[in-house]
């Protein structure tokens, strides 16, 4: 998830949910700069921290094999000695013909982005294809990629001159974000050798976007609160919008997230007189009072209903005269069937609504029920699971939506409590358990589907653990470990500190509290306090049952500087495997972790980059105090035989979204906003066309890009 004014962070969580205090916090001094020249490939980057393949897990037999890449701020990806980089797609070019390449002056017309890709490329998934256009798992040199579009990038990109300034939105460019929002689906073919290409053309490739109609599913299907102007018994909605992370299913579906919502739900001043006491309560701890104006300002663009529907407002008599429930029909997880471009996207209520950072699957075992983990992408808010009702068939692989109705409509919701001991417990979410139920003060609940639509209030109610904004997670394809990243969490206050409104002293699942002081670009000084550099955190389920109630945690990785002092960089980090604010995390087949950075706390020193990890397991550490003064449990010392980083982005990106081929020969990843601190006026990047012409000056925009071996062999190996 990228940093900027179109994410949600604000805080809505002020529950008073009990957390694990300690000790005393200490200040950190001023941080060193790494000094030191950069260049294009790890040879010339780090010289004599050249590695080789001499180390590894030995439990799993993976070994890294690559020259570590070292932090630079160039406007490139740039990549391990012997691997190379390819262009998949980026921001506005076509999937049929028909329509014109990419002109760079934004002409586009908004409606030709119902076949163009989008914007603000995110979380992605690679599904095989057999030659008959079916679902073939194990397919690795043809398939279908689907890609999250999560926002529009401002002021590059779409617009001719950027976005036209005032209170009200130019309908024409509206049309156009609307668009770009949602997900692409294209056919991937390989070339010669391991690069991948886009089949411009395909008849499975497909836009799902902030207009596309879906279907509610799920207990909550046909609620009161979802029913709106447009779906008058509340079974349908218009749109997916701010997809971030993403998941799939063993049936060969995909999963998007509905993540930063709020971006474009507005709410008038003096709402609350049209409202009950129940919608209130709930409207605030989804982060929409009233008087909020969103970011995009969608609603301003005209009367007519295509624009009116951002807005919840209460303006008619009732639910179906106009649209105070949008907001409702937000922040769910999409089934899409990559497979089928005729399809009808489920918004499957069963898994909740919170703003989806993703929803990540356990590997699937016959006879046992399908259990996804959720993170409530927000600074204090929770990590979740869900197990189904269904339990798994293999012959519903290739299923589609109907074996997504089996298995994503009926199940249980838990959300994560983080003892101290290094135990948790998942805490089950249904209505008439655990107080949740009608007689509840803090929100009285009517039935599973009031549940499932604020289960916010439900987590807060049973006293869930308020986590350092959950982010991306992954389950390890060897041992069923579940990993998810804490980005960071700059409201945190010291054990000392008296904590107001929402802040949060630190606890042992988000230990660490210190401040970071450096000095940006432009000579100002910037501070970050609380846990800027971020971590994150694993679990082992009990007996190892994925659907379990009962778990063991310890933090695998704590981002930090490799300067910093040891109880910052608890994990040991070096100048080969250092890093800032964990984001993106996939597994890939052979159980080689990735993880990617959305950094703002290590910008003077580096563009936010990827790294590779052969991982440890849960309770491979020990214990350590944290700065701050807070006990903890830790993994294993990172080492550069475990962590290195792969690769680094171009200016002002974030790197998201990866999926490898089955065959591990194969990468995509994203590259989303480089240039976003720059304007048309002044960019700050030209890339992607800076890849392969270092002079460019052209717009820049995100991409989708596929790395490989030059000589065939397996990534990071």
């Amino acid at each position: 998830m990228s940093h900027n004014i179109y994410d949600d962070n604000e805080i809505v969580n002020s529950s008073t949910n009990l957390h694990m205090d300690d000790l005393l916090a200490i200040r950190l001094s001023r941080r060193q700069t790494l000094k030191g020249g950069i260049g294009l490939t790890a040879t010339a980057l780090l010289g004599g921290l050249s590695l080789t393949a001499c180390g590894g897990d030995s439990s799993s037999g993976l070994k890294l094999g690559f020259a570590a890449v070292a932090k630079n701020k160039l406007d490139v990806v740039t990549v391990p000695e012997g691997y190379q980089v390819s262009i998949l797609h980026a921001l506005g070019d076509p999937m049929m013909y028909g329509d014109e390449s990419w002109k760079d002056n934004g002409s586009e017309t908004a409606e030709s982005y119902n076949r163009r890709i989008g914007d603000g490329h995110d979380g992605m998934y690679y599904f095989g294809m057999a030659d008959a256009g079916t679902y073939q798992a194990e397919r690795s040199d043809r398939g279908l990629l689907c890609v999250n579009h999560e926002y529009v990038v401002q002021p590059y990109g779409l617009h001719a001159n950027g976005l036209t300034a005032g209170a009200t939105r130019v309908a024409a460019e509206v049309d156009k974000e609307i668009y770009a929002h949602g997900v692409s689906v294209v056919e991937v073919k390989r070339n010669i050798g391991f690069d991948m290409s886009m089949v411009r053309g395909s008849k499975f490739n497909r836009r799902i976007t902030s207009a596309t109609e879906m279907a509610f599913t799920g207990p909550a299907k046909g609620s009161a609160q979802l029913k709106t102007k447009f779906s008058t018994d509340g079974t349908k909605t218009r749109g997916t919008n701010n997809n971030c992370a993403n998941g799939y299913t063993p049936w060969g579906t995909y999963l998007t997230c509905e993540e930063n919502w709020l971006n474009v739900v507005s709410r008038a001043a003096a709402d609350n007189a049209n409202r009950t006491a129940k919608e209130v309560v709930a409207l605030n701890r989804y982060g929409l009072p009233e008087n909020r104006k969103s970011p995009y300002l969608w609603d301003t663009a005209g009367a007519d209903d295509l624009y009116s529907r951002w807005s919840s407002t209460a303006t008619g008599a009732n639910a179906t005269e106009d649209y105070r429930n949008t907001a409702n029909t937000f922040g769910w997880v999409v089934e899409i069937d990559p497979f089928n471009a005729t399809s009808i996207p489920a918004k499957r209520t069963a898994l909740a609504r919170i703003n989806h950072e993703g929803a990540w699957p356990a590997p699937a075992v016959v006879g046992q029920p399908i259990v996804i983990y959720q993170g409530d992408d927000a600074r204090n808010e929770y990590i979740y699971k869900f197990v189904s009702k269904a339990l798994w068939d293999a012959k519903d692989v290739a299923g589609g939506m109907a074996a997504g109705a089996k298995y994503l409509d009926e199940g249980t919701m838990y959300v994560a409590k983080f003892n101290a001991d290094g135990t948790g417990q998942w805490i089950e979410l249904a209505y008439g358990k655990n107080s949740l139920d009608s007689k509840n003060a803090t929100y009285a609940f009517e039935d599973q589907a009031d549940v499932l639509i604020n289960i916010r209030l439900a987590g807060d109610i049973v006293g869930a653990t308020k986590m350092d904004r959950p982010e991306w997670g992954a389950v390890n394809p060897l041992n069923g470990e579940a990993y998810m990243t804490l980005t960071n969490n700059s409201n945190r206050v010291s054990v000392a500190a008296t904590p107001t409104g929402s802040q949060l002293k630190p606890d042992a699942a988000n230990p660490r509290y210190y401040e970071d002081t450096y000095t940006n670009s432009d000579g100002s000084t910037k501070v970050n306090k609380g846990n800027p550099f971020g971590h994150i955190i694993r679990w082992k389920e009990d007996a190892a049952n994925q659907a379990a109630v009962k778990f063991s945690w310890d933090i695998y990785l704590f981002g930090a500087e490799a300067t910093d002092k040891p109880d910052v960089n608890l994990s040991g980090l070096t100048a080969v495997n250092d890093f800032a604010s964990p984001d993106g995390l996939y597994f890939d087949p052979r159980g080689m972790l990735w993880i990617q950075t959305d950094d703002s706390a290590y910008t003077d020193v580096t563009n936010c980059m990827m790294l590779a990890a052969v991982p440890g397991k849960v309770g491979d550490g020990g214990t350590a105090t944290a700065a701050g003064g807070t006990s903890t449990l830790k993994g294993a010392n990172a080492t550069p035989e475990t962590v290195r980083r792969f690769l680094v982005g171009p200016k002002d990106c974030e790197i998201t979204g990866i999926a490898v081929t089955p065959d591990g020969k194969t990468m995509f990843f994203n590259v989303q906003h480089p240039g976003e601190n720059g304007s048309l006026a002044k960019p700050t990047s030209a890339w992607p066309e800076t890849q392969t012409s270092a002079s460019s000056i052209k717009r820049p925009r995100s991409a989708t890009v596929v790395v490989s071996r030059k000589d065939g062999d397996n990534l990071g190996a």
